[in-house]
């Protein structure tokens, strides 16, 4: 939980990623009225966290992984803070970019206004709204290498 000179209130619960995203696709319980973009949608920031893991272990950056939600609902998937870097990180698992998908972190950005934000998507374009680098996931995957 990225807690640093937060303005709002957040919540201190845990976020919790399996190790594999192909374990957790295989045992997560399945219903009727579990919708399957619900179960790959946790998948894919499963993904990208274990991603960010690997680039922050492998490169020996002095950073951590956060993920930062507030008390009003409000969440950032992946804070990269550390020295020299400080980036916040939204993961959805759509083709489409809809405006209040950007709302997480432009409510980040008032409490945080020198922090890198980047919304990752499975679109094909690569966009900058507002401040924001809109970059597909793969890409950015592909460039933590």
């Amino acid at each position: 939980m990225f807690t640093r000179r937060a303005k709002r209130a957040t919540i201190q619960h845990p976020k919790f990623y399996f190790f594999d995203t192909g374990i957790y696709s295989a045992l997560r319980p399945s219903g009727p009225l579990d919708r399957p973009e619900e179960k790959s949608g946790a998948a894919i920031e499963g993904i990208v966290a274990q991603h960010i893991r690997a680039w922050i272990d492998y490169r020996k950056h002095d950073c951590k992984l956060y993920f930062w939600r507030t008390s009003s609902g409000s969440e950032v998937d992946f804070i990269v803070y550390g020295k020299g870097i400080f980036q916040a990180i939204e993961v959805k698992n759509a083709n489409r970019l809809h405006p209040q998908d950007l709302r997480s972190l432009k409510t980040f950005r008032e409490d945080y206004p020198e922090a890198e934000r980047i919304f990752l998507y499975r679109g094909k374009e690569k966009l900058k709204r507002e401040g924001i680098l809109i970059i597909p996931c793969e890409e950015f995957l592909l460039r933590l290498t």
